[in-house]
């Protein structure tokens, strides 16, 4: 929006200067054109000016809240990938240290599969504990406690190898796994509750783009030029702290909630304040009129918990929708793909020291994908979007 109208100011601009010299030739005075512009711009500079300082809140909100969210999920499915052979082979390793005698290759493979699965219990964790942390905590302080458990885990995976130790890598990907899940959860909650109502779908879909590019850059940095060899590979675990001392370094710059403020915590001001911040100069009185309309609507409510969820007609359609979707994302494949990329395009006959730049085009389809979807769903409706999807997943 804010380029089209910089294109439409631009042609103001230029239809206003060749209209005033037009007009002098025909007075036969002369004012140079470059005057008028000179006269257009300074008009013109302090509303843009105004406009971008208006949007400067909700950008840095965005870009704080995905770097340690989404960002950091999607980093965390990608860095494992890199190390399979290493990690393996440090397994086995240890095993033979400790006990003198080697592992079969399934029982690597069971151990490896372990590894794997901790993240996603981890996550199934988290996500039952982010609802009680948005609640308790705020949004925004939810998502800075929230990154306590991924530096654990970056400590744990970290010194894993120097303590011979693979079980430390199975506690820190656990512990990797719970601020995915809290982060999934809360990261686009707190984008839907900041943005203005005219662009909050736009600004809750920015996830997606945060996602897919922490997925590039795990790959990225995962390679053998960079940390995914046989010395480094402790330290390529341990990078999922990187994103989330950036969010602690960004984050506390940034607003609440503000329907967090006025609904949870009944304190008009600071949602007062929070608007502020995060619209500029704008009139908040009729966003400060829809978020008190809501207010009275759930008085004497609670929140509902996951069983009353169940029973609840109302809500009936919404949790199908829900289910539907979602488990249709995790069985297609998407995930294992990432994790197993070593085995698969192994057996497809790609080589080895091929496969890691072939993972990182995968990435890179994910990553086009996301930003072009943004737009995809604006034009046509979610549910085409996604039927069209997985009938292509279906026929691939």
């Amino acid at each position: 929006q804010m380029v089209r109208e910089f294109q439409i100011t631009a042609l103001q601009i230029h239809l206003f200067t060749k209209h005033r010299h037009l007009q002098t030739i025909g007075d036969n005075t002369e004012i140079s054109p470059a005057a008028e512009v000179t006269c257009r711009l300074e008009t013109w500079r302090p509303e843009m000016l105004r406009k971008l300082l208006q949007i400067r809140g909700l950008l840095l909100t965005i870009i704080a809240a995905c770097i340690g969210g989404t960002f950091q999920y999607g980093f965390n499915l990608t860095i494992i990938n890199a190390p399979t052979i290493f990690i393996q082979r440090f397994i086995n390793e240890t095993w033979i240290e400790r006990f003198d005698t080697h592992l079969e290759n399934w029982v690597i493979t069971l151990l490896w599969t372990i590894i794997v699965a901790m993240y996603f219990v981890g996550g199934l964790v988290g996500s039952f504990i982010a609802g009680p942390m948005a609640i308790i905590f705020g949004r925004r302080n939810s998502l800075l406690l929230n990154n306590a458990f991924v530096l654990i885990g970056a400590l744990f995976m970290g010194l894993s190898k120097t303590a011979k130790s693979f079980e430390m890598i199975v506690i820190g990907r656990f512990f990797s796994g719970i601020n995915s899940g809290v982060g999934f959860n809360i990261n686009p909650m707190y984008l839907s509750e900041s943005a203005p109502s005219k662009i909050r779908g736009m600004v809750a879909l920015s996830f997606a783009p945060f996602t897919a590019a922490g997925l590039v850059v795990g790959q990225a940095i995962g390679l053998r030029e960079v940390l995914g060899n046989d010395e480094l590979w402790p330290l390529l675990l341990a990078t999922c702290a990187v994103p989330a001392v950036i969010q602690l370094a960004l984050l506390p710059w940034c607003p609440e909630s503000p329907r967090y403020l006025l609904i949870d915590r009944k304190d008009k001001d600071s949602c007062i304040k929070a608007l502020t911040r995060l619209r500029g100069n704008d009139d908040i009185a009729a966003e400060l009129d829809e978020i008190l309309e809501e207010q009275r609507a759930l008085e004497g409510q609670r929140a509902k918990r996951v069983w009353e969820l169940f029973r609840d007609r109302g809500v009936r359609w919404q949790l199908i929708i829900t289910f539907v979707l979602g488990s249709a994302v995790q069985l297609c494949g998407n995930d294992a793909m990432y994790y197993y990329a070593v085995y698969v395009f192994r057996a497809a006959g790609i080589p080895n020291d091929k496969v890691q730049y072939v993972t990182i085009g995968t990435g890179c389809c994910e990553f086009t994908t996301s930003l072009l979807s943004v737009r995809t769903v604006l034009i046509f409706t979610c549910f085409t979007v996604n039927l069209c999807f997985f009938k292509l997943v279906s026929v691939c």
